[in-house]
């Protein structure tokens, strides 16, 4: 089956790649700001959902579609991507006084039976004190800026502040892979017991949750 993944960030098409899977890239324009929600795990379920809504009646074949959203949680304080350079160096001077959870959500749906299956995994991310200047040079090179928590977890000037990742490195970079798969297989494997009409509608996923 034909399989879309409905995101723009590298790092997951270079996991999903890496995962042995062959497909298509679709970004979803959703306003992220309109949906909000307390939980980071019910915020970002939301999320991938939306962009799933807004892909769908662009796909006109039977596919598998991947959506994920992210999130960073530090000190109970849900944290998305920085809307500009004094709130990214507020985001990285911080993660000296705690670590940074990430909380992902993955949600793939079967376009030909309208399925969808969906869970959340977490890890969290250990710094050391992050100089002032390598703030700085961080923050000039702007990639900061599409990232939840003002940090991508390849960065290589970010990379000999990190102390330690309670979790796995690709569910940090926004795929996790182990999840990313058993929902792959769940979606495939689901089919809905109704008339075909009922293809191009959402059956309620069952939650799945999964982390450190």
């Amino acid at each position: 089956m034909h399989m879309i993944l409905g995101s723009q960030s590298p790092g997951r098409q270079e996991l999903l790649s890496a995962m042995g899977y062959a497909f298509a890239v679709m970004p979803a324009h959703i306003d992220e700001q309109a949906i909000r929600a307390e939980d980071p795990g019910a915020l970002t379920l939301a999320l991938a959902h939306a962009k799933a809504d807004a892909l769908l009646p662009q796909i006109h074949e039977p596919a598998l579609l991947i959506t994920s959203d992210q999130v960073v949680v530090w000190q109970g304080k849900i944290r998305e991507k920085p809307a500009h350079a004094e709130e990214a160096r507020a985001f990285l001077r911080g993660y000296a006084d705690g670590p940074a959870e990430t909380v992902t959500a993955v949600v793939v749906t079967n376009t030909a039976t309208g399925v969808r299956q969906q869970g959340v995994d977490v890890a969290t991310v250990w710094f050391r004190r992050i100089p002032e200047e390598v703030i700085e040079q961080v923050i000039a090179r702007e990639e900061v800026f599409a990232h939840a928590g003002g940090f991508s977890i390849t960065d290589p000037l970010l990379e000999a502040y990190i102390e330690r990742v309670d979790g796995t490195t690709d569910s940090v970079i926004g795929l996790p892979t182990a999840l990313t798969r058993r929902l792959i297989r769940a979606a495939m494997a689901s089919h809905v017991r109704e008339d075909p009409a009922s293809a191009g509608r959402c059956v309620p996923p069952a939650e799945g949750m999964s982390g450190p």
